[in-house]
């Protein structure tokens, strides 16, 4: 199967480049993954589409405010730092540029001077290894400095960093949002409940290599990257318990999916696990736990597309998304969502 496979046409006009100003008014494309059949609806009409008995399956990582903008010492030029992977003893790898600039050695002042580093090693991939110094605690010092990550397609700055976390983001760790969760509010999560249907949360830290585009012809070819994830004793036994009575497991997200398929024995049974995934799903991948999925719009050629590819048939989530184009759907991290069903 050819990576062009999953090519499609997106004007460049229809990426988000900024959230609605409300997070349940965006549009709500649905999918039968069956028939391929589609329906123009809202993201507060979900509680139409779920029924009590239902899981939903959110993921509750918090995104890292982990951009930094700082000035290399003494008095050199301006730098930015890119926390990726927390590597212990106040030292992290990071993406730093300008990269010619930033060899093992150099000193960086952030904040006047409020949190300093060095560049300790360049490591393959041409990320650095960077020791901080600070006092106090490093995340609150990074909320006070730091600045969210936002994908490359995204040209905007974001006025309210808060958009770029879901309402229920809870374990810090991300270097980009979860963001088929942007388009909950609390008080449609709190209507879903008193529904009968039950919410159940997964962690999954969103590394950057979501963002990597597949290079290979093949794409079998292409070597996913690593995500460390979590499910409890407690969301573990949420989905038995649904699969057993008959309702529908429901991801939000391609986070949620991954983490679930990623640690579901055959018979698509869960229990508390802990550990890093590098899982790729697409087109000929049998789903052991999910039935359905929440999700937005993919960039094109992406293994998001491949997943939901896997899900729904590589013909409908192409026809369901120049449909899409035609109605003039919002695209990416801050667009419009689907419910493949």
């Amino acid at each position: 199967m050819k990576t062009s496979d999953f090519y499609y046409d997106l004007p460049p006009e229809l990426i988000a480049q900024t959230p609605l100003d409300r997070r349940d008014a965006s549009r709500l494309l649905t999918l039968n993954k069956e028939t391929g059949e589609t329906q123009d609806l809202h993201f507060y009409d979900l509680t139409k589409l779920l029924r009590p008995g239902d899981c939903l399956v959110l993921n509750d990582s918090r995104v890292l405010p982990a951009r930094l903008i700082g000035h290399r010492l003494p008095g050199g030029g301006a730098c930015e730092v890119l926390l990726l992977t927390d590597k212990g003893d106040k030292t992290w790898e990071c993406l730093v540029r300008p990269g010619r600039k930033m060899r093992p050695g150099t000193r960086i002042s952030f904040g006047d001077g409020a949190l300093t580093a060095q560049v300790v090693e360049e490591v393959e991939g041409g990320n650095r290894l960077v020791r901080f110094d600070y006092e106090g605690i490093f995340l609150e010092t990074l909320e006070r400095l730091g600045k969210m990550p936002l994908p490359p397609y995204i040209k905007t700055e974001l006025s309210d960093p808060e958009r770029y976390q879901t309402v229920y983001s809870k374990e810090v760790g991300s270097a980009a949002a979860p963001t088929a969760g942007l388009h909950f509010t609390k008080e449609l999560l709190s209507q879903i409940e008193a529904m009968g249907v039950r919410l159940a949360y997964v962690t999954l830290h969103v590394g950057l290599g979501t963002f990597r585009p597949v290079k290979e012809e093949e794409i079998t070819d292409h070597e996913m990257h690593a995500e460390y994830c979590t499910i409890s004793a407690e969301t573990a036994e949420t989905i038995n318990r649904t699969r057993r009575e008959g309702g529908r497991v429901i991801c939000v997200g391609t986070t949620s999916c991954r983490t679930i398929e990623s640690w579901a024995a055959e018979d698509g049974t869960l229990k508390e696990s802990a550990g890093w995934t590098s899982i790729f799903i697409y087109p000929g991948y049998r789903f052991k736990v999910m039935d359905c999925l929440i999700t937005n719009f993919h960039l094109p050629e992406s293994t998001l597309v491949m997943l939901v590819s896997a899900l729904a048939g590589r013909e409908h989530i192409l026809a369901a998304y120049r449909e899409a184009v035609e109605k003039k759907y919002r695209f990416f991290s801050f667009g419009d969502a689907m419910f493949i069903y």
